[in-house]
């Protein structure tokens, strides 16, 4: 399969709202295919969301120690507990922030073919999963910093030029 090119943090797919699926057909078994080859393409990516490709669908893959998959239409039920970690974006290459996010979900949607999927997750893979669902929502990790943070992330993430 085909290794797609990311689209990077200005790029306006990035701030659409995916949306839902609702053939599980040969072309969304094509674009899981596509978002897990590219997400193999190179060290340390563990997850991709469609919009990263360019295509506006609530689609997901993961792939991290060891464990790796996709979800449809996924829905987290995020843990009370939270913690701070250094987060990065395939879509803004090289800069990563510290950012809270619940330390541990459950991911609830689809496979490619309609079967339902649950993900229980912890620490990073749970940090994952969030990360693209937001993707799906049209939202950027940079989203969830303060103001000042935001704008010093923005300065090192936005292709210059």
């Amino acid at each position: 399969m085909t290794v797609r090119p990311i689209r990077v943090f200005d790029d306006p797919v990035l701030r659409a709202v995916s949306a839902p699926v609702k053939d599980f057909d040969r072309e969304l078994r094509g674009l899981v295919k596509a978002l897990t080859a590219t997400v193999r393409a190179g060290p340390g990516r563990a997850g991709l969301a469609a919009p990263q490709i360019g295509v506006s669908l609530r689609v997901v893959v993961y792939s991290y120690d060891g464990r790796s998959g996709h979800l449809v239409n996924p829905r987290l039920e995020p843990s009370e507990r939270r913690i701070t970690a250094d987060e990065a974006c395939l879509s803004a290459p090289g800069v990563w922030w510290p950012l809270e996010r619940a330390y541990m979900v459950t991911a609830r949607g689809r496979d490619m073919f309609g079967r339902p999927v649950a993900v229980r997750a912890l620490g990073v893979l749970a940090r994952v999963l969030q990360h693209e669902c937001d993707h799906l929502d049209g939202v950027l990790f940079s989203d969830h910093l303060e103001e000042r943070e935001r704008e010093r992330f923005l300065a090192a993430a936005l292709p210059r030029g």
